[in-house]
């Protein structure tokens, strides 16, 4: 049974599962260096990804698109080849507590000039069905509360088990893109403006907030206009609530909210006010969700799935996992629109077969394409060791290996990586992504001495949970000790096949240092690096390694990260 999901709306995708396995997704932002939160226009987007593996529509069973905006229906304008097609979807929100796995029958989807039928389900199906499936409690058929909070929704909490999914109920009245809203009236992001949310600026102010402090009169005030404007028994609480389903009017009433912060607060420094905000939200969604536990009392393993945009919030994902509320926190590599088209084909799997463990890997993006890489670079056999060497001697390199990562975050796959030790590393790296200078970078290490480095330091193979460096490393380490003395840290195994660990084996044999800088090897505002042509046309770091090959950049000036001296290579 081969099940095809698509995801045409931002962050769009074409995944593809057989017989539950995960076969391929491919994320349009990862093709040809196109934009970040690129979506899919043309469907002859599907028909290519399915010819890269080897398939034609025919090929596929069942298709299923992504449900979006709308109360009962979505519709889509899309282009199949160069005629327009309008298709219609599954809404945002399943229409009843008992309705997660009601889909809507479609006809019309036209690809390569043939005509199919298809399924939609509500686009808040996919992220429970992509997250538990996903999951270990999937695989060792425990069940499962999944926490779902996108922007445009309340967070939802859902319950899967053997007799399927249910909706619970919404944690509180706030909807994620609020805390991209925030970034908009304090802080470097602030713009006069209503107009719509950037979808980049919620990880961003992650970042800056680093630079402020909590103040708990701060805090009190958003406590204060929280009550007032969303949750409390207001006129204008009671029509924010009422008008959920309309976008425009939910939008319109987190502006006053803010509006009524920045009167309020407009003495206070913005890097103070964000970091109350971040912690106001965090406090809330904890909170929140002990008090709803409380009402639904449910036998055997407590466990918890993380999913939607809010799901890449580390700090909230760590501040659940620290309450002691579950015994198990699973967050996907994908929690936001990335795992859509997962979520999709997993929404037919699971109707079909409940919900079922699917077979997946990490690395199931794209191929690394051919290109061609341009003059003034060398082209050599390059064994780890001699890359290990090159990045102890603080030169980075950008590392392509295999398939794609899935989801936003670079995971050894589509990487830049670089020595940690020295300090100004962090601020070369900053430069050349073009990135402020508070943003943080990540280190890749190794799982088994991870511990050692950070508190808590437990496997985090997807860069989704907070840890702090612990003092003793800080100067060993310094370019990846953020602001407030986190790290965004990866922790990859020693048994695990992918060319980043021989490296980082090398790496620590050298050095004594079982970790590197990772940051995503991309053009700014876009997504991966398709082939290493790109990576050299880039030309910003001087070494690119693509599978087994070391390409070096000949007769440029480069300014080395650790001197004032240049080199010519």
């Amino acid at each position: 049974m081969r099940i095809c999901g698509i995801k045409l709306t931002h962050d769009g995708a074409v995944a593809l599962i057989e017989d539950g396995r995960l076969v391929f997704c491919v994320e349009q932002e990862k093709r040809n260096n196109n934009p970040r939160y690129q979506t899919i226009d043309n469907l002859d987007a599907v028909v290519t990804a399915l010819a890269e593996h080897g398939l034609n529509a025919c090929d596929v069973d069942q298709f299923v698109i992504d449900g979006w905006d709308g109360e009962d229906e979505s519709q889509f304008q899309v282009l199949s080849g160069v005629v327009p097609l309008t298709l219609k979807g599954a809404p945002y929100v399943e229409r009843h507590a008992e309705g997660l796995l009601d889909c809507l029958d479609g006809s019309g989807l036209v690809l390569d000039a043939r005509i199919f039928s298809y399924k939609s389900y509500p686009h808040v199906t996919g992220h429970v069905a992509s997250a538990y499936c996903t999951s270990p409690f999937a695989k060792a058929g425990q069940p499962a509360f999944c926490l779902v909070w996108d922007g445009c929704i309340f967070p939802r909490l859902y319950y899967v088990d053997g007799g399927g999914a249910r909706f619970l109920e919404c944690l509180f009245p706030v909807i994620g893109q609020a805390y991209a809203a925030a970034g908009h009236y304090f802080g470097p992001y602030k713009r006069a403006s209503r107009a719509g949310w950037d979808l980049g600026i919620a990880g961003k102010l992650m970042a800056y907030i680093a630079l402020g402090s909590v103040d708990e009169g701060i805090v009190d005030v958003f406590q204060g206009l929280y009550d007032e404007h969303f949750a409390g028994n207001t006129e204008a609480a009671h029509r924010y609530r009422a008008d959920i389903n309309s976008a425009e009017a939910t939008l319109a009433a987190v502006h006053d909210f803010f509006d009524a912060s920045v009167f309020r607060l407009a003495a206070k420094a913005p890097e103070d006010v964000l970091a109350s905000f971040h912690l106001f939200l965090e406090r809330l969604l904890v909170r929140e969700m002990t008090t709803v536990l409380k009402r639904y009392a449910y036998p055997g393993q407590q466990n918890l799935c993380i999913v939607g945009g809010c799901g890449l919030n580390i700090k909230w994902n760590s501040a659940l996992r620290g309450a002691g509320l579950f015994d198990s926190v699973w967050v996907p590599p994908f929690p936001n629109d990335s795992g859509s088209a997962i979520g999709a084909a997993c929404s037919a799997m699971v109707a079909q077969q409940g919900f079922v463990p699917l077979e997946w890997s990490v690395y199931s993006g794209p191929v690394l394409q051919s290109g061609h890489v341009p003059t003034g670079w060398e082209a050599t056999p390059c064994s780890m060791r001699e890359l290990a060497s090159i990045l102890a001697g603080n030169r980075p390199v950008v590392f392509l290996s295999g398939r794609a990562e899935l989801g936003p975050r670079a995971l050894g796959g589509r990487s830049i990586l670089a020595s940690a030790t020295s300090p100004e590393m962090k601020d070369f790296l900053n430069e050349v992504k073009l990135r402020e200078h508070f943003r943080p970078v990540a280190p890749i290490c190794l799982e088994d001495r991870a511990p050692e480095i950070f508190s808590p330091g437990t496997p985090d193979p997807y860069m989704l949970f907070d840890h702090q460096t612990r003092m003793e490393w800080q100067d060993k380490v310094p370019a990846v000790v953020h602001l407030d003395g986190s790290a965004r840290l990866q922790t990859i195994s020693r048994s695990s096949q992918h060319k980043v660990v021989e490296l980082l084996i090398e790496y620590e044999k050298l050095t004594g240092i079982p970790l590197l800088c990772n940051t995503s090897a991309n053009y700014h505002g876009c997504g991966f690096f398709p082939d290493a042509a790109a990576a050299c046309e880039w030309e910003r770091v001087g070494h690119v390694w693509c599978d087994g090959q070391l390409f070096t950049r000949t007769q440029i000036t480069e300014q080395s990260p650790d001197a004032a001296t240049t080199t010519v290579r």
